[in-house]
């Protein structure tokens, strides 16, 4: 005859909560205490003038082809007092960086042949830690994202040019135009010589033919 278990074992069963649901009250006390520690990103001086997502390449050389960097973010962050303007670009997943380099007066960046969303620059860059030169290629999800980036690299670059270099293109300019004035002025003032010359001249002349064509006075 089979056995039965006890009615009373299957009371006790389901009355008695499950321990993981008992609060007792009781506070522990951690046994360490972590303190908020502020993280630095060295982005604290810079200001971003521009942020988009995209994904970036870098061509290999040994292997002639090009090897992806990550997704994430790219910025250009320029700086509260020295002005200079870096390129920057994080893993999204990681925060990993994958470029990090100075937009320079002698960069251009160029579009990728065969695909409208897709642009590439040289740079010496900084992200592993040691300066190479690298070839990378940035694609973006829009046409117009990837336009907008090539137009604010352009702009970037060209903002970064030594200011003597434009004070001496501006000082090479008022010379031209300072030349050109006191051409201008010399030429002016030659012509009226030359005008004032023959209206001398012209005025001996007709004093001469008076002279001559006056009568002898009679005594």
């Amino acid at each position: 005859m089979a056995s039965k278990e006890p009615e009373h074992e299957h009371r006790e069963d389901e009355e008695a909560p499950a321990a993981e649901d008992e609060d007792t009250g009781a506070q522990v006390a951690p046994i360490v205490k972590l303190e908020e520690v502020a993280v630095s990103t060295g982005e604290e001086n810079e200001d971003p003038i521009l942020d988009l997502k995209s994904k970036l390449y870098r061509f290999d050389k040994e292997g002639n082809h090009w090897k992806e960097r990550g997704a994430g973010t790219v910025k250009l962050l320029k700086h509260k007092e020295t002005g200079k303007v870096r390129l920057v670009m994080r893993q999204s997943k990681t925060l990993k960086i994958c470029a990090n380099h100075l937009v320079l007066p002698t960069m251009t960046v160029q579009e990728h042949a065969g695909n409208d969303k897709s642009c590439l620059w040289h740079a010496s860059d900084y992200a592993d830690g040691e300066l190479k030169d690298e070839l990378f290629c940035i694609r973006f999800a829009s046409v117009e994202n990837c336009k907008t980036f090539m137009q604010m690299f352009q702009e970037v670059a060209e903002s970064q040019k030594p200011k003597e270099e434009n004070k001496d293109a501006s000082d090479a300019a008022g010379q031209l135009e300072k030349l050109s004035f006191q051409e201008k002025a010399g030429e002016e003032k030659a012509v009226a010589k030359k005008e004032e010359k023959e209206t001398k001249v012209d005025t001996e002349k007709a004093d001469t033919e008076n002279k001559d064509g006056e009568p002898a006075s009679s005594t």
